[in-house]
C-alpha cells in the first residue's frame, strides 16, 4: 500500500509535471520538461522574474516544503515497515523542479502471529496518520491497518479460548480420574 501528499497544481498553469528522483530547486534534464512554459520576457530573458512568476515560485517553494515533511512524516513513524519516499514534480517558472505530490509504500502484510500482526497494525496506523494533515489515502491505510488489528484480536482470543478448553478438559479428566479411583465409578468426557 501506498501513503503520501499530493498537491494540487491548479494555480501553476504554466508548469509542467514531471516524475521522478531529483531534488527540489534542480533544473530540468531535457527539453521534455521545458514544455508548456510560457516564452520568456526580456526581463526573463536577464534571468529575473515577473511578480506573478515569483509568486508562483514561492508558492511552489511552499509546496514541496509541505509535501517533503508529509513524507518524512510517514517514513519516520513506519520505520522498518516504510520504504523511501517517491515524489512527482513541476517544473516552475525559474525551470527549477519542485515536488508537489508523493507516496511512501509501506508493508501492510500480516506479521508471524497474531501478537506480532497487532503490534504491526498499530505502527502502520500511526505511519498513516503522523502528518499533521492525513490525505485520504492515507486514512484509508489507516482503516486498513485498524482491520488487520481487529483481525489479528479475533485471531488470538480464537487460540485462547481453545487453550482454554483444551486446559479445561484435561483438568476435568484429571479430576474425573482421581475420583474414579476413590470412588470406583467411571466419568466420560
Amino acid at each position: 500500500m501506498m501513503i503520501g501528499a499530493v498537491a494540487t497544481s491548479a494555480f501553476f498553469p504554466s508548469v509542467t509535471a514531471h516524475r521522478g528522483p531529483d531534488r527540489a530547486g534542480e533544473p530540468p534534464s531535457g527539453p521534455e520538461e521545458q514544455a508548456g512554459q510560457p516564452e520568456k520576457s526580456t526581463a526573463q530573458g536577464r534571468g529575473e522574474l515577473t511578480p506573478e512568476q515569483q509568486q508562483q515560485v514561492a508558492q511552489l517553494q511552499q509546496t514541496d516544503r509541505q509535501v517533503r515533511a508529509h513524507e518524512q512524516a510517514h517514513m519516520a513513524a513506519g520505520a522498518g515497515l516504510a520504504g523511501g519516499a517517491t515524489y512527482s514534480y513541476e517544473t516552475g517558472p525559474d525551470n527549477r523542479r519542485y515536488a508537489v505530490a508523493g507516496e511512501v509504500s509501506i508493508d501492510t502484510s500480516p506479521a508471524r502471529s497474531p501478537e506480532e500482526t497487532i503490534a504491526k497494525a498499530r505502527q502502520i496506523r500511526a505511519a498513516a496518520l503522523a502528518p499533521a494533515d492525513p490525505s485520504a489515502q492515507d486514512n484509508r491505510v489507516a482503516a486498513a491497518a485498524s482491520q488487520m488489528e481487529i483481525a489479528a484480536r479475533q485471531e488470538l482470543a480464537q487460540t485462547e479460548r481453545a487453550e482454554n478448553n483444551g486446559a479445561a478438559l484435561a483438568a476435568y479428566r484429571q479430576v474425573a480420574a482421581n475420583d474414579e479411583a476413590a470412588s470406583g465409578f467411571a466419568a466420560i468426557a
